[in-house]
């Protein structure tokens, strides 16, 4: 039978993807992929590409975004991360603690999107 193997790409629609791109380059820390498609901006991101791109669905009417949807993110360490984010004024959603894969915390985007960062294992 076929069947889905696992999520391999996450992307969210984002109304400015300038804006975007600095947020998560400047502030959360991620690379830009070499290469993206036209409206997009592709990050580096491991094991699962991660993107925002220019919406294609009307995003007032779809509030809050990202509702019953659960981003985490690896992190090497969520504590650190967590003090970065807060240090430059981002929306922390929770605080960090433990949970079932180790420290972590949430945070929102400037977009409305609530991300979860954990710190995750380093391969090496």
């Amino acid at each position: 039978m076929p069947h889905l193997i696992g999520p391999n790409f996450i992307g969210i629609q984002v109304a400015d993807l300038d804006a975007a791109r600095a947020f998560y380059t400047e502030v959360v820390g991620l690379t830009p992929a070499a290469f993206a498609p036209p409206g997009a901006v592709v990050f580096d991101t491991q094991p699962i590409p991660f993107a925002v791109r220019t919406p294609v669905v009307d995003l007032d009417a779809a509030r809050p975004l990202g509702h019953g949807i659960a981003l985490w993110f690896g992190c090497d360490d969520a504590e650190a991360l967590h003090d970065h984010l807060a240090a430059r004024g981002v929306t922390i959603a929770f605080a960090p603690k433990d949970g079932p894969f180790g420290r972590y915390f949430a945070f929102e985007d400037p977009f409305g999107y609530t991300i979860t960062a954990h710190t995750a294992p380093q391969a090496g």
